[in-house]
């Protein structure tokens, strides 16, 4: 396995919850590639997709770092664990935390648990970086949905980060996102010093989702 990671963030896109979200996540399992595809689905779809789908690597778009009790509404990480999340996106621009609940966070999953914080620039990314995520993937928020990859639109901004990371840890991995719709983006991404992609609406708005990807992974 080639190690890059091919991150599909299904948000709540008509094309990506309930019903089309277990579909997506069929078609993401039966696709034959050496990268790592993994699905970041809502806590509603979580269960369901995790069944349809046993041999996809699936993540959770969010938790709370909460104790059991009375938390109505809020996210536990636990339950996360138990219905088959192997990690979760947090701190995405759509949703942001502190970085004070990303480290209470990382302090209460299990250690094999892959989480991936979300940073809307280098300094965000640097300070990330210092509370230990599995992941740090770097989004600039003007970009996200848009159609000018940040490989194109901003390329400093990928390196910039790497660098960043790199300056405090060597065990955090480096992804990016933003506008990446084709495989010349993702290649791009990974010659700029990451470890992947994370992308969403060149994937969950595609009229063909399978071509999609096998585009996207065609250079990898």
């Amino acid at each position: 396995m080639s190690g890059h990671l091919v991150v599909v963030n299904f948000k709540t896109y008509e094309t990506a919850h309930g019903v089309s979200a277990e579909e997506l996540a069929l078609i993401m399992s039966n696709i034959e590639t050496e990268a790592r595809l993994i699905a970041v689905v809502s806590a509603f779809d979580l269960s369901s997709v995790v069944s349809i789908a046993p041999d996809l690597e699936v993540w959770t778009q969010h938790l709370d770092p909460i104790q059991f009790g009375s938390n109505t509404g809020w996210l536990h990480p636990e339950t996360a664990v138990e219905r088959g999340a192997k990690g979760t996106l947090i701190n995405h621009a759509e949703h942001k935390i502190s970085i004070e609940k990303i480290a209470m966070l990382l302090d209460q999953v299990p250690e094999d648990f892959i989480v991936c914080a979300c940073a809307a620039d280098i300094e965000e990314a640097r300070a990330l970086t210092a509370v230990g995520p599995t992941y740090v993937a770097v989004e600039p928020p003007e970009l996200i949905g848009g159609d000018i990859s940040v490989t194109t639109a901003d390329p400093n901004i990928i390196t910039g980060t790497a660098d960043a990371v790199r300056e405090i840890s060597d065990k955090v991995g480096i992804l990016c996102g933003a506008g990446i719709k084709n495989g010349n983006d993702v290649a791009m991404a990974i010659k700029l010093g990451t470890s992947g992609v994370l992308l969403a609406s060149g994937v969950t708005k595609s009229d063909n989702p399978k071509l999609a990807l096998e585009n996207l992974i065609s250079q990898i």
